[in-house]
């Protein structure tokens, strides 16, 4: 703790057994034991008491942490709402507000682009004729072996 060899502990002895004298020198040893029992337990104390602030302020700093990340996500809420777009999308969809002049409106936004839906004429036209030909070209019949 001081750094003192045997050495240097005999000679304070001996200065201490002069300077106090024998008789006294055992009432002196356990009031210099007392006293350092009362500085290491109030070293502990403010130890203790130390390591305990540093708890509270790393805690607060944790606190001030969370709380600025719930500020961010409170503030971006409003402008980022997953579900309600979905929501949004799905009603369109349903209301039928999905024509072609929705879906390229929709097309240019989101940059996809959507193939026009046929008529109903067109649909009636394709089952009539379900594989169209062109001028000089032969109708498939299937597989040929």
């Amino acid at each position: 703790m001081l750094d003192m060899s045997w050495g240097e502990v005999m000679l304070i002895g001996g200065v201490a057994l002069i300077v106090i004298g024998p008789k006294d020198l055992p009432k002196a040893l356990r009031t210099l034991g007392q006293i350092t029992t009362k500085v290491r337990r109030m070293a502990g104390e403010f130890q203790s008491q130390f390591n305990e602030a540093i708890r509270e302020a790393e805690l607060e700093e944790v606190r001030r942490d969370v709380e600025g990340v719930k500020r961010t996500v409170d503030a971006a809420r409003p402008t980022f709402n997953p579900v309600d777009t979905i929501r949004n999308e799905i009603r369109s969809a349903v209301d039928g507000r999905g024509g072609p002049s929705a879906s390229a409106a929709a097309s240019n936004e989101t940059g996809s682009f959507d193939v026009p839906r046929p008529t109903p004429q067109q649909q009636a036209a394709q089952v009539a004729d379900p594989a169209p030909t062109t001028p000089g070209s032969k109708p498939e019949t299937g597989p040929t072996p």
